[in-house]
């Protein structure tokens, strides 16, 4: 593939990601031939900004994930673009660069797994499990290894001694840190974060998230952020991506979204959201949905969620609604104009 030189639309934008498409291929028989595809993410086109925290959400099967592998090229793409510019750089699509041609971006887009403690090498020290990325590019004086695997200790909240223990001696959100400040130790400029609260106790989310935040000022750091709690999305978020089957249905700053949903999968999802208040009880059973996610082997035909959509009609079956801008919001709905849907904070009519 020749690379070519990309020239950012607007300034502000660190990564943009260009009908990219991730598609598993199912293997069948002695022979294990292609009889089709698992399309994970499906034609996603979305920008990130510097500076902010860029939240995908949506059911477990989604695709957020796949889509957050994609951006770090922990996946390579099946089509699609993902253009990057690096410190004093001209943009390149390095949705399909090598491994060799990665290494140059590697320090700048970093990821945060799930699970802390599955993504730590239990036979290795904490100062080798983040020295490692500074000895991979290009640290190689032990005792300045040692001298900011401390600092990045103290950053996250943890004591410089504990380089010398092992992952098991730590609770899940001191994992947790480690893990942060693996993915700080090359200063990145973006971090996607998957899940990475999802496994921890509420109280010890609430820190990491106020950590994170913290860090994310010192540090000058973009988040993509993926998870599939609304609460905390609500908290961390500047804007919000909604995932359903593989596709992007709608995309708001939070603030817009969570007030007056322009989606019916999004109505649903934040009605969901559980909220001290009585009252709100008839207004989740009415968005109750009902149905199975959709298969991203075998997706319906026109929009994927017309099976489990209260409001949708025969051109719902038929025809796939394109993402569009709808008010301040970027939504897949031939509909979104027209429906009257609430948001968290609405009372129960």
């Amino acid at each position: 593939m020749i690379d070519q030189d990309i020239t950012p639309e607007v300034p502000e934008l660190l990564l943009r990601a260009q009908d990219v498409k991730v598609h598993f291929p199912i293997r069948r028989g002695v022979l294990k031939r292609v009889a089709g595809y698992v399309r994970a993410v499906d034609g996603i086109t979305l920008d990130v900004r510097s500076g902010e925290t860029l939240s995908v959400v949506g059911e477990s099967g989604c695709g957020k994930t796949t889509l957050g592998q994609a951006l770090v090229r922990v996946l390579e793409p099946t089509a699609g673009r993902i253009e990057y510019a690096r410190r004093g750089e001209q943009w390149k699509d390095i949705a399909h660069l090598s491994e060799t041609e990665l290494r140059p971006y590697r320090s700048d887009i970093r990821m945060i797994f799930q699970d802390p403690f599955a993504s730590l090498n239990p036979r290795r020290r904490v100062i080798d499990i983040i020295g490692e990325s500074l000895r991979n590019f290009g640290v190689t004086d032990e005792r300045e290894v040692e001298s900011r695997v401390a600092d990045l200790l103290r950053k996250v909240g943890l004591r410089p001694e504990y380089m010398a223990r092992y992952p098991y001696a730590f609770s899940g959100g001191e994992r947790q840190r480690i893990g942060i400040a693996r993915a700080l130790a090359v200063h990145p400029r973006l971090v996607v974060a998957d899940e990475c609260v999802s496994a921890l106790d509420v109280s010890i989310q609430a820190q990491t998230l106020n950590l994170m935040q913290d860090l994310q000022e010192e540090f000058a750091l973009t988040y993509v952020f993926i998870s599939h709690d609304l609460s905390v999305v609500e908290y961390i978020s500047d804007r919000v991506a909604v995932m359903y089957a593989g596709r992007i249905v709608e995309l708001s700053d939070t603030e817009p979204l969570f007030a007056q949903p322009r989606h019916p999968y999004t109505a649903a999802l934040l009605a969901a959201v559980p909220r001290p208040d009585p009252r709100r009880a008839r207004t989740r059973q009415q968005m109750r949905l009902k149905g199975e996610v959709a298969d991203p082997a075998n997706r319906p035909t026109g929009c994927s969620f017309h099976p489990r959509c209260p409001f949708a009609v025969d051109r719902c079956r038929t025809e796939d609604p394109q993402l569009r801008a709808v008010g301040a919001s970027m939504v897949a709905c031939h509909f979104a104009e027209s429906l009257d849907l609430k948001g968290v904070n609405a009372d129960a009519a």
